[in-house]
């Protein structure tokens, strides 16, 4: 079975010559390309999707493609856009001819100054349809906008982060951290969109192997279809509640999935999607 973690956040340590922009509450001093491959070689996962660290870096994606260059085998790379930039549709002809690219990223949060009502993400969305990439859409907290969003923009495939839904940063999870499922299982009627099952362990009220998060997940495996649910960990976002192994092992051991249904949901969904696999 192929083992590939939708969505991974690599970083050098904050130096002079590569300075981080924020420094995020709970994050390791570092996690390098070589550091994530190590931790991946550990629990069996064969590749990722190396995920530019915003916060880190902003949208300067030097980081990433150093380390795709470094491993290219292991890892895709996909950079935020700046919506304030009136140069999306060059910058994503641009981003789609570097090696290892498969996707765009668009964060629908404050923290990044985005305005869902601005021409700014529109015209990425635009752009991205044009160039045949798809967006990785971070609307955690705010899904009704990506709804809007995603219905504006039929021909734009989307990509949905972290099952739509704002997760906890600390523990316990909050009783109510599964309260937009509704509005996640109503968003899977919309054809043009694949979601995310990453960070579910950080919902968990539970202790390790988090059993509790298997009834609303069935929900959603129910809704989107196991070739629609591409597994992930959001690791090291999820540093502080949920190591590496604790993200991956849970999904690999639960008698919760059929055979069929592990495969396409911890490989073969990311690979359909994204148009990529690795290759050891």
């Amino acid at each position: 079975m192929l083992v590939i973690d939708s969505q991974v956040h690599a970083y050098a340590a904050n130096t002079p010559d590569r300075p981080w922009r924020t420094n995020p509450h709970g994050w390791p001093a570092h996690v390098t390309g070589d550091e994530m491959v190590a931790a991946m070689d550990a629990v069996g996962v064969d590749g990722a999707i190396f995920v530019q660290a915003y916060s880190l870096y902003g949208y300067d994606d030097t980081y990433v493609k150093e380390v795709q260059r470094a491993h290219p085998g292991r890892f895709a790379i996909v950079k935020p856009m700046d919506s304030t930039n009136p140069a999306s549709e060059e910058i994503i002809a641009e981003w789609k001819k570097v090696p290892g690219a498969v996707a765009v990223r668009v964060m629908i949060s404050p923290q990044t100054g985005t305005d869902p009502n601005s021409d700014g993400i529109p015209r990425i969305l635009r752009a991205a349809a044009k160039h045949g990439m798809p967006v990785n859409l971070q609307t955690g907290g705010n899904i009704d906008i990506g709804t809007g969003l995603i219905d504006r923009h039929p021909d734009t495939r989307f990509v949905v982060d972290h099952l739509g839904i704002y997760q906890p940063r600390s523990k316990p999870a909050p009783a109510d951290a599964w309260k937009d499922l509704p509005k996640v299982l109503d968003l899977a009627r919309r054809p043009n969109v694949s979601l995310k099952v990453s960070g579910a362990c950080t919902m968990s009220r539970e202790a390790f192997p988090y059993n509790d998060i298997w009834d609303p997940l069935a929900r959603v495996f129910d809704a989107w279809g196991f070739e629609r649910c591409l597994w992930g960990t959001d690791w090291t976002r999820t540093f502080e509640l949920v190591n590496y192994e604790q993200g991956v092992k849970p999904f690999l051991t639960t008698t919760r999935l059929t055979d069929t249904e592990r495969a396409m949901l911890m490989g073969g969904a990311t690979a359909k999607t994204y148009g990529w696999s690795p290759k050891k």
